[in-house]
């Protein structure tokens, strides 16, 4: 069994009323083995097919820059890649916080026309921490590790620096996390 702990960045605006649809721009993701071991690394740029070019407000966040997404491949070839790095002859189960990162690879996924059966395992690591720790509500990355006593590394809104922060409070957390069955 592996975890595949990821983080997304896509396209965005500061106007949520534009009512423009996102796009994945970066993945950024860590292999975890079953003993909690990160054992690989992905990160990947992703040039968008609807809205190329970012907004100020998108690379401000992000810290990406145009370059970066013009020199980088489109969704079709990167999500290739970034599946074939998961490795599907081994049981996985996709790690996010929140439920975000797998509806945006529903969309991406829709909006280019490609499988989404390799979606179906995925758990969101925010939901189930604020179980874990008997939190009212779902709290954002930053106030789990807090919380954690962890510190922020990397930068905040970069897909893998991301990833990597969320592994830290998986692996704080190893053992106590619900894996669906259909694994």
């Amino acid at each position: 069994m592996n975890y595949i702990i990821l983080d997304l960045e896509a396209t965005c605006w500061k106007n949520r009323n534009l009512k423009q649809q996102n796009e994945i721009i970066e993945i950024g993701a860590l292999k975890v083995d079953k003993d909690g071991n990160n054992i690989s690394e992905f990160s990947e740029f992703i040039k968008p097919k609807l809205n190329p070019k970012l907004s100020n407000f998108c690379k401000e966040l992000t810290t990406i820059e145009q370059t970066d997404i013009d020199a980088a491949e489109t969704y079709e070839i990167v999500i290739n890649k970034f599946i074939n790095w998961i490795d599907q002859k081994e049981p996985y189960i996709l790690c996010s916080w929140g439920f975000y990162d797998k509806n945006q690879f529903v969309k991406d996924c829709d909006l280019h026309k490609l499988n989404k059966n390799w979606l179906k395992n995925h758990i969101s690591l925010k939901h189930q921490y604020a179980d874990i720790k008997h939190l009212r509500k779902p709290i954002g990355m930053g106030s789990a590790l807090k919380k954690e006593g962890l510190e922020l590394e990397g930068t905040h809104h970069r897909g893998i620096d991301d990833a990597r922060n969320i592994y830290k409070i998986f692996k704080a957390n190893f053992g106590k996390w619900k894996i669906k069955n259909n694994v």
